[in-house]
């Protein structure tokens, strides 16, 4: 009888000792599943920011070319009289400047000086034409001026297109390599930090293309937006939280605003086209008209977060400010609110995160035009930082290509910082109860 019950025992101690080493067993694949998801997440998100910085990264400089400029009023085509401010906008400073590139590269017939003339960007007699207005004193002398350098030889000189590249794969030709060749070794030929693309809008020409008309854009959209969903979404929290009746309206309400927190960011975009452009007659392609769409959809992001924000205010802080005679509404908004502040702040600035990297509704909403001047005002026409990205990851040229990765990196930076405000506020202005 004691052998078969020590028998018995020993069986089932080894079911025991089997059933653990299957757990564990189980334990560790699924931590190794967890490791390795992780793992392979952060070598994505690495190969994405590294495809990403190189080739965005040199879209922070531009090059410039050296040239003597002849400044003389028949260089410029001015006469005699007075020269004035109408007089220099007339000028021909595109012709000094073709002929200063031509006194350094001598060429000879036409197809051979129509891809010299390319080496210069098309901004560059602007620039100049700008340089003279300001200074006239400059008028009759050759001074020493650095024109911004076209398109494909700024690529040239920053490497992105290679002179390995056969020449019929290649837009900058093999004479055109030769002249750089030349200029590069008469020191005529510098790399500069490239301040257009951060002060200028959008252009034809990849080398003036610049994201602060799409910034400030993205600005005044974004002042709509917080000026409308901050004070909308906390009321509807506060209503929702301490003053609306529990029934089936609120619970119908409370669902459906959980419902539109899951809601295709571009079905915004369709409503926004359908009620604000077409009935409501607002001006197509301006800040305001995103800004409305975006609130409606950041409103449920900012509600949810406001009313979680309430709800950790312990009840002991209400039935304080009761007992001493406060009103309800004194309690809210005297006690509850302040204490419950942070918490909407960071999900707030959060929901402004995802609105300003939202471009869908703002594809709908015909933010999507070509727009060169800086808007003034939120009713002027403009485009957002995602949708020049968008409208540039459109264009095959290299200038494009590069522009395209350098926005999309002052964007990421953008969404980092606003992200990190609300980590930080959420850490210093955070109550423990």
């Amino acid at each position: 009888m004691t052998d078969r019950l020590l028998k018995m025992a020993e069986t089932k101690r080894q079911r025991v000792k089997a059933g653990v080493a299957r757990r564990r067993a189980k334990e560790k694949r699924f931590r190794f599943y967890g490791i390795a998801s992780i793992s392979m997440s952060f070598a994505f998100l690495i190969v994405l920011m590294t495809t990403i910085v190189s080739d965005g990264y040199t879209a922070f400089a531009t090059t410039e070319i050296e040239l003597k400029v002849d400044l003389s009023r028949e260089a410029l085509g001015l006469d005699s009289g007075e020269i004035d401010k109408k007089a220099l906008m007339q000028a021909s400073f595109r012709k000094v400047l073709r002929k200063a590139l031509i006194e350094e590269v001598p060429v000879e017939g036409r197809k051979q000086k129509r891809q010299l003339y390319t080496f210069i960007s098309n901004g560059a007699e602007y620039d100049l034409r700008d340089k003279v207005i300001a200074d006239p004193s400059l008028i009759g002398k050759t001074i020493s001026y650095w024109a911004l350098a076209g398109d494909n030889f700024n690529q040239f000189n920053k490497g992105n297109i290679k002179a390995s590249t056969p020449e019929d794969g290649r837009q900058f030709k093999n004479n055109q390599v030769e002249w750089y060749n030349e200029l590069v070794k008469e020191g005529k030929v510098r790399t500069v930090f490239n301040k257009n693309f951060f002060t200028n809008g959008d252009s034809r020409d990849a080398e003036l293309a610049g994201i602060w008309g799409a910034t400030v854009g993205s600005f005044y959209t974004l002042l709509v937006t917080l000026a409308l969903s901050f004070p909308i979404g906390v009321s509807a929290a506060i209503y929702l939280e301490e003053f609306a009746p529990r029934n089936r309206v609120t619970e119908l309400i409370e669902i459906n605003i959980n419902n539109l927190a899951a809601v295709p960011s571009i079905v915004f975009g369709l409503l926004g086209l359908a009620v604000f452009l077409n009935v409501a007659d607002l001006p197509r392609s301006a800040p305001v008209v995103g800004g409305l769409v975006l609130t409606l959809m950041t409103l449920p992001t900012i509600i949810i977060s406001s009313r979680a924000a309430i709800k950790a205010v312990p009840p002991s802080v209400r039935d304080a400010a009761l007992g001493v005679g406060a009103s309800k509404m004194q309690m809210v908004l005297h006690h509850v609110l302040p204490l419950a502040m942070p918490g909407m702040l960071t999900g707030t600035i959060i929901g402004m995160a995802q609105a300003l990297g939202e471009t869908a509704p703002l594809l709908m909403i015909g933010m999507v035009a070509f727009i060169v001047d800086v808007p003034g005002g939120p009713l002027d026409a403009a485009t957002a930082l995602p949708v020049q990205i968008y409208l540039w990851a459109e264009n095959p040229e290299k200038g494009f290509v590069e522009n395209t990765s350098g926005a999309i990196m002052v964007l990421l930076a953008f969404l980092a910082f606003m992200n990190a405000c609300a980590v930080i506020m959420r850490k210093r202005l955070e109550r423990r109860w």
